[in-house]
């Protein structure tokens, strides 16, 4: 496929002001095109946009968006086509992470983690889908998941719960918008080097009780998932470093990184292995 030619697009990244949303702000902006740098924290998302724009010299603006927040998100939207003529690329790239056994999770803890992970998603795909469909061409959704969705591991109940259903949320609606070539991609980052418990934490609104997490709980959950994960730990830059041409090449699944390839066929496995006694039966 012959790549598409970035200078003068629009990309929109919600959670850009750190980490791997920020990584991607950094990959769309060297390819040349505007980014929307989109943040619940406003000062992180206006540095995003202020390192890329003098580092890169591409227009920029940066917004606070708070995906828990249905008006926030269509807010947005209106301020990236005022300032930035639309959008191309949208990046759903919000979540937050609550630790816990999940006899442990309150309904807070759900009730948090699902409207942010989930609905943040669905609330900002419908948002800018109509900057989306309005520009034409080579237009892309990509929306952010998790290597946990694909090996799952213990105490992340309830954000594995989030990103399984993001997962199939993607898969729907690559299938709905093919027609119109909009191609949608779930990434499905590993362990990196961010501030995403920091930032988790500080995101939780105080209705909804304290973030909490034991000592034990990411070791335990590493060690659950059977995988060497603490030693694949990578930068956000690295983790993104394929994602262009992975758009470009509108792949439906991106994989960023880590040694747990095994342990996903022994899953796929023993799915096939249902199929296989079905068909016995």
């Amino acid at each position: 496929m012959r790549p598409v030619e970035l200078a003068e697009k629009v990309a929109v990244i919600t959670g850009a002001g750190s980490g791997l949303g920020a990584a991607l702000a950094r990959v769309f902006a060297e390819a040349g095109m505007a980014v929307a740098a989109l943040d619940i924290d406003p000062a992180t998302a206006e540095q995003t946009a202020d390192e890329i724009a003098t580092r890169f010299g591409v227009p920029t603006t940066a917004a606070r968006v708070d995906v828990g927040d249905p008006k926030a998100i269509t807010d947005a939207a209106a301020h990236v086509e005022a300032t930035l003529g639309g959008c191309d690329v949208l990046c759903a790239n919000v979540g937050v992470q609550q630790f816990g056994a999940l006899d442990r999770l309150t309904d807070q803890d759900w009730e948090w983690v699902l409207s942010v992970n989930v609905l943040g998603t669905v609330r900002t795909v419908r948002s800018f889908l109509p900057l989306i469909r309005a520009r034409g061409g080579w237009r892309r959704i990509m929306v952010t998941a998790s290597s946990s969705v694909l090996v799952p591991g213990v105490r992340l109940g309830a954000y594995i719960t989030s990103k399984f259903a993001v997962q199939g949320y993607a898969e729907t609606l690559r299938a709905e918008l093919a027609a119109e070539g909009i191609g949608v991609s779930v990434l499905f980052p590993a362990g990196m080097t961010t501030r995403h418990l920091e930032t988790s934490a500080s995101a939780r609104p105080t209705e909804r009780g304290a973030w909490t997490m034991l000592p034990d709980d990411i070791e335990v959950m590493l060690a659950s998932r059977g995988t060497d994960e603490a030693s694949h730990v990578v930068t956000p830059d690295h983790a993104v470093r394929n994602v262009i041409q992975e758009l470009q090449a509108d792949n439906p699944y991106i994989i960023t990184h880590g040694n747990y390839r095994e342990r996903y066929q022994r899953r796929t496995a023993a799915m096939d292995a249902a199929f296989d006694r079905l068909e016995q039966a």
